[in-house]
């Protein structure tokens, strides 16, 4: 459903318009009226005649005709009654401004279900309740209960907190940054920010959309559509709550290193969205992103009047892999044509500390034609002879003459002496940042943008797997009363999918040890296998590289002597004799349910030290090749797979096909909760990778 009669409704009924100034519908009217809208509008207040000269309803019945928006603003006990009566009235859309509902507990929680079970019966789509309002500043209509409309522009925005909201409005007021849409979410019961993402891909009005986010609803849902509206528009949201606060019931080093945290960085790197680490930033890109143009490429020109902000410039582009760009040899000449011989005629350009407007724009007019240049960073400290704000008219009119669709970042240090500058660049929307740093940042992320929009999507692959013998194994699982697998359920579900597993075979005592370890052959592996151990290396229960029989039976006593003195009550149900796997890598997958966007797929360096170190990639299943070889290249240590030193590369591929066949599986099976193949053992180049130990765990 369009929500354009929401934004910018023909008719519009505040219900709890009040008298007194100092109350919130009383206010929200004001707004409406101060905005200029030019609808029809209904103040409703039962002991009330008019207001403001406006004739006032003493109920939302009373009003001749049908309404498209109704607000309220009025003592919670009586939201459902008004929403009852605005069903009548053929409302589509309502505003809840109320409060009373879940941020009060639970009475509060069955109180705003009622709402959403209500809303959904009489055809009437919500925002809030609990909320600050809408924006719309081309309609235009302030429908919310703070003074502070921002001036027209290309920037939609959405806050989960109404608080934060009236900041950000008076912030983006005070710093003249246009806002298309405003949007407070409130307890988001119904309108949220997948419908908002979802209708503003199309809005001509909207160009860069901006979120404030505590949360998601829906979280693959928002997947979907966040994928598809990136590749119009930028998406760039701020995420509060970002610790993983309070315990989790996880046993697998998969479960202990992901987390809300990390699903959702996950998530927005699979949609393309834009993470923005602070307010400062998410109006950095956003205001860069409405004002220019998208860099083609990743080389970079910096013009400054001193050396020390031109050196913080090339340091920050270097940390972000960011190009110098190498000038042409006729930009280098037009440069020497006019600068004083003192100056730097290559990049960074340093056109020296008395520079004049004349000569930043002379620069600026060379340097814009160069066709290694992608984006160009004006850099200025106010000196004695300085003229900031003609400079800026100076880089104005080069860059309105130019011709070229290239962005210009301009970096105008300082306070009071610079600010008259600022504000005629930004007026011309060119986007000013207090340091170079931030110039650069935002640059990066307009070119990891540029890359998004033109990356090729790939399919998700379908392996011919065994089916059934999962559902055996998890059945029989289940009527043993377990849901933790361990390694031997494991195994036979890895197999299943097309996983190679160690060949092994289960012990019950010494002499059948024996026996294996002469089929399988030495050097051998040793596992205690029981139900009651899911971490077999911290009780003592796995022995490695037995080359002999003599050691086979010296460590087959010592597993059992160390098992029992940790776990005297464990059920040991044997030991597993399984081949030793030689020269190889090892690495871990793994597998976590999250409760908003669902099966997580962990990769990174395998063994014990996968806690310690922590070099994982996440990604959301179900995974692509393209996924999947993108996470093997996000580990720290990606470059030991690769070989370092003269060692033959690994089998990254193998490990890229076993990633794909966790995700399906996952997929597959969506009551495996948790997951690890940990180590993977991946062999070199043409060898292929083998799963070293595997554990599951299962929903009941």
């Amino acid at each position: 459903m369009s929500l354009r009669n929401f934004f910018c409704p023909d008719s519009v009924a505040v219900i709890g318009a009040a008298r007194e100034e100092e109350k919130v519908g009383h206010i929200i009217l004001d707004n409406i009226i101060n905005s200029g809208y030019k609808g029809k509008l209904f103040p409703v207040n039962p002991n009330a005649d008019e207001i403001h000269g406006i004739k006032c309803y003493h109920s939302v019945l009373d009003i001749p005709g049908d309404l498209d928006l109704t607000i309220i603003a009025i003592p919670v006990q009586f939201v459902l009654q008004v929403l009852e009566e605005c069903s009548k009235k053929n409302t589509k859309w309502s505003i809840i401004i109320s409060a009373g509902f879940k941020e009060t507990g639970i009475e509060g929680t069955k109180r705003e279900r009622q709402l959403i079970e209500k809303a959904k019966e009489y055809g009437i789509r919500i925002l809030g309740p609990n909320c600050l309002g809408i924006i719309d500043t081309e309609c235009p209509i302030n429908a919310t209960f703070t003074p502070n409309i921002p001036p027209m522009g290309k920037i939609g925005f959405i806050s989960q907190s109404g608080a934060l909201g009236t900041a950000i409005l008076d912030w983006a007021k005070t710093n003249k940054i246009g806002f298309s849409k405003f949007v407070s979410l409130g307890n988001k019961a119904d309108i949220s920010e997948n419908d908002l993402f979802d209708d503003w891909e199309n809005e001509k009005d909207t160009e860069v959309i901006t979120a404030y986010l505590e949360g998601v609803k829906y979280g693959r849902e928002f997947m979907k559509i966040s994928s598809r509206v990136s590749k119009k528009k930028p998406i760039i949201v701020i995420k509060s709550g970002n610790t993983d606060a309070g315990a989790r019931a996880v046993s697998s080093h998969t479960g202990t290193l992901a987390g809300s945290a990390r699903a959702y960085e996950a998530a927005f790197k699979q949609a393309g969205i834009i993470r923005a680490n602070t307010i400062r930033d998410l109006f950095n890109y956003a205001t860069a992103f409405s004002y220019q143009p998208l860099p083609k490429g990743k080389k970079v020109a910096i013009i400054t009047n001193a050396g020390g902000p031109g050196i913080m410039a090339t340091d920050e582009c270097e940390k972000n892999d960011i190009l110098l760009a190498s000038l042409e040899k006729e930009t280098i000449d037009g440069l020497k044509e006019f600068l004083p011989e003192a100056a730097n005629f290559y990049n960074p350009i340093d056109i020296l500390g008395d520079a004049l407007a004349d000569r930043y724009k002379k620069t600026l007019e060379v340097v814009i034609k160069d066709n290694n240049v992608d984006a160009i960073v004006m850099l200025l400290t106010p000196q004695a002879m300085t003229q900031p704000y003609r400079t800026a008219r100076a880089i104005v009119e080069v860059i309105g003459k130019s011709g070229k669709d290239i962005p210009v970042a301009a970096s105008f240090m300082g306070g009071a002496e610079v600010k008259k500058a600022v504000r005629f660049l930004a007026e011309k929307n060119i986007p000013n940042f207090d340091i170079p740093e931030e110039a650069i940042d935002t640059l990066k992320v307009m070119m990891e943008y540029t890359d998004w929009k033109s990356k090729k999507e790939f399919p998700i692959e379908s392996f011919d797997v065994d089916k059934e013998s999962v559902e055996r194994v998890f059945g029989r699982c289940r009527a043993e009363g377990r849901l933790e697998l361990g390694e031997m359920e494991a195994r036979e579900i890895l197999k299943a999918y097309g996983i190679r597993v160690p060949e092994a075979e289960l012990a019950s005592d010494i002499d059948e040890a024996k026996e294996i370890a002469k089929r399988i052959g030495y050097p051998l592996v040793l596992k205690i296998v029981s139900p009651n151990i899911l971490h077999k290396t911290d009780v003592g229960g796995v022995r490695i590289g037995i080359g002999s029989e003599k050691e086979l039976e010296e460590d087959y006593d010592e597993i059992l002597f160390h098992v029992r003195k940790y776990i005297p009550d464990a059920n040991i149900r044997g030991i597993l004799v399984q081949e030793f796997i030689k020269d190889k890598k090892e690495t871990i997958i793994g597998m976590s349910e999250d409760p908003q966007f669902g099966p997580m797929i962990m990769f990174g360096l395998g063994g014990i030290y996968v806690e310690a170190l922590k070099d994982v990639s996440f990604r959301i299943a179900p995974l692509s090749r393209q996924m999947a070889g993108e996470m093997i290249e996000e580990i720290k240590t990606t470059k030991l797979l690769k070989g370092t030193r003269g060692e033959d590369p690994s089998d990254i591929e193998s490990i890229i096909e076993i990633i794909l066949k966790v995700s399906q599986l996952v997929i597959d099976f969506p009551e495996i909760i948790e997951m690890d193949i940990n180590p993977l053992f991946v062999k070199k180049q043409g060898e292929g990778s083998i799963a070293g130990d595997a554990r599951i765990r299962i929903g009941g």
